[in-house]
């Protein structure tokens, strides 16, 4: 059935980067705007301050993919994705989803938006991809449009469903096991950028897990990142099929990296990377395990490369690559692990010279019914203070 939904209305012009002039007596933003930047800010001011994402009869927010070039913005809705303009007009939906859509990003060398995609009961894992270009209108079906398609990912299945207590039976969506290596449970943040420590390097697709919230267990304390070539998925790429989920796809990853943050709810929700800082952004469900920080947002330089070394908690002095985090915002002492407080968990993404789009999330009740919908609100970069982020209004 096709969702009923009104555009929006209010938003301040595109920005002049697309060629269309600003309003006249456009405010700028009450943030300073960093040295050097007065060029970027003539495009970066006539971006709304606000862009809502519309009220859907769906699961909460998930994520945001930001097309700049042609001015579309792609929220996930866990079982559908909405695609809007930068006024926040919707453009069009693809729904029907029976696994969990989760965090999205857009690869500007193919135009096509890619996603995290679950489905736990069938223990198939895959990145969905998107043709966004066909997206032309509302109740578009995943799988009878031929919009998507998707990849199947070996070796995340591989570490969901390992048997880790060694008693043969893999005890399946929970928490409460030993099961899940890393205590695995799925995927969910995904982003484009440069192997880490290249900082101009070859673009590859990053994809961080689910992690179970465990307090006891030491093994899933640490956040887990795939990395992979897509050059050659065009082999790998199917239909979605999700009564019958198919497994092509790589036998394996190009990198797997270890971030020690401590045990966080679901591992990283969203992950982002931002050229302008060649920083990596890792949005979390706060943690709840004693003797950790439980921040809600950690960042990774991506200019330091990883290192082999024993990867903390492991049994049996399991050694990988593991990376470093960026050494500002607020320190802990005990852990020597560094993070801020910043809600980063549902949406978010860069636009260019330290400015960023988050989403937040909220239930609305003006229909007569709850439905979940989202703003997405800007941001621009400091790593000053316990956020890290200061607001832009008008």
């Amino acid at each position: 059935m096709k969702k009923k939904f009104a555009p929006i209305a209010g938003a301040v012009a595109l920005t002049a980067v697309l060629g269309v002039a600003a309003p006249a007596g456009a405010a700028s933003a009450d943030s300073p705007i960093p040295p050097g930047h007065a060029e970027s800010v003539k495009s970066i001011e006539n971006y709304p301050a606000t862009i809502r994402s519309g009220s859907w009869d769906a699961g909460h927010i998930q994520g945001i993919a930001i097309d700049e070039k042609n001015g579309f913005v792609y929220h996930s809705f866990t079982d559908m994705l909405v695609k809007t303009d930068l006024h926040g007009n919707v453009i069009g939906t693809v729904e029907g989803f029976t696994g969990h859509l989760g965090d999205l990003d857009f690869n500007s060398k193919d135009g096509r938006v890619y996603g995290s995609l679950e489905y736990k009961a069938e223990e198939a894992f895959y990145i969905a991809i998107f043709d966004v270009d066909k997206i032309t209108e509302a109740g578009m079906d995943a799988e009878d449009s031929g919009i998507v398609t998707a990849v199947y990912l070996e070796e995340v299945v591989e570490d969901y469903t390992a048997d880790m207590d060694g008693n043969g039976t893999f005890d399946g969506n929970t928490g409460s096991t030993a099961d899940h290596r890393y205590g695995s449970s799925g995927i969910d943040g995904v982003s484009f950028g440069p192997e880490f420590g290249k900082k101009n390097g070859k673009q590859q697709l990053m994809v961080a897990y689910g992690v179970y919230r465990n307090n006891d267990r030491a093994d899933n304390d640490n956040q887990v990142v795939l990395q992979y070539d897509i050059s050659g998925w065009g082999d790998f790429e199917r239909p979605l099929s999700q009564a019958d989920p198919h497994t092509s796809g790589p036998a394996e990853e190009d990198a797997k990296y270890f971030i020690h943050t401590g045990n966080t709810h679901y591992g990283v929700q969203n992950l982002s990377y931002d050229a302008h800082s060649n920083l990596w952004y890792l949005g979390v469900y706060r943690g709840s395990k004693p003797g950790y920080p439980n921040r809600t947002m950690y960042v990774v330089d991506g200019t330091a490369a990883a290192t082999q070394q024993p990867i903390q908690g492991q049994p049996g002095g399991e050694v990988g690559l593991v990376l470093p985090l960026l050494q500002q915002g607020l320190p802990h002492e005990a852990t020597g692990i560094h993070g801020w407080e910043f809600k980063a968990d549902v949406g978010i993404e860069p636009i260019g010279h330290g400015y960023f789009y988050v989403a937040r999330d909220f239930d609305d009740h003006s229909s007569g019914h709850k439905q979940e919908a989202a703003a997405l609100e800007l941001y621009r970069w400091t790593g000053e203070g316990a956020s890290g982020f200061q607001k832009v209004t008008r």
